[in-house]
């Protein structure tokens, strides 16, 4: 059966949720370069832009929920070699540091929300993601941001496990390798979320 994008997406009942889209992650100074070259090749951040465009006229809740480690790595995790990885890359991810602001062509307006988190590897647990959304009413996410490796896989599961629906637009995502990203699209992540692209979501908000 076919999926009702407009019906799916409606703006009363959806919130983008931008996850990890910061300028030390995607953006030219990367802890991850791997991961950000990743991304420019599919212009994820350009896409996330026109998306959070269209949410904000819309009025619909635009999330930012990115990712931070204290200098002195108080409750930072070290129980995984990804933690440890990115903790030795010359790029580091302290708060308030041009490192975790979100990438200027997007920006942050007004009525946006911005969650910092200082451990694990998805926005929905130990934050206040979950509660927002429903305290607005939210039933469907649209999700974006990196990586399809682990933080967008987790990011999808928790949300399907709490009851949302997700919408993942194959060119607002992205993991390493390319190849590896498309695979875990394929064979994973379309039996839990509605895989389209940024410009059928953007049809579908009028």
């Amino acid at each position: 059966m076919a999926i009702d994008l407009a019906t799916l997406c409606a703006p009363a009942q959806t919130a983008l949720v931008l996850q990890e889209v910061q300028n030390g992650v995607v953006g030219e100074r990367s802890a991850l370069p791997a991961l950000a070259a990743a991304a420019a090749a599919v212009d994820l951040v350009g896409n996330c832009a026109r998306l959070a465009r269209r949410a904000r006229e819309l009025q619909i809740p635009v999330f930012h929920c990115t990712a931070a480690t204290r200098g002195d790595l108080v409750g930072a995790n070290r129980n995984a070699r990804l933690f440890m990885g990115v903790l030795k890359a010359p790029v580091r991810l302290l708060p308030g540091t041009e490192a975790v602001q979100v990438p200027a062509e997007i920006g942050v307006a007004d009525s946006d929300v911005v969650l910092e988190r200082y451990h694990g590897v998805g926005p929905m647990t130990g934050t206040q993601l979950d509660s927002m959304l429903r305290n607005l009413g939210v039933r469907t996410i649209v999700g974006v941001g990196v990586s399809l490796n682990i933080g967008m896989f987790n990011f999808t599961v928790d949300a399907v496990n709490r009851g949302y629906q997700f919408v993942m637009p194959r060119d607002a995502v992205a993991g390493v390798p390319a190849e590896y990203g498309e695979a875990v699209l394929t064979n994973s992540l379309s039996l839990l979320a509605t895989l389209t692209t940024t410009d059928a979501i953007l049809a579908a908000w009028g």
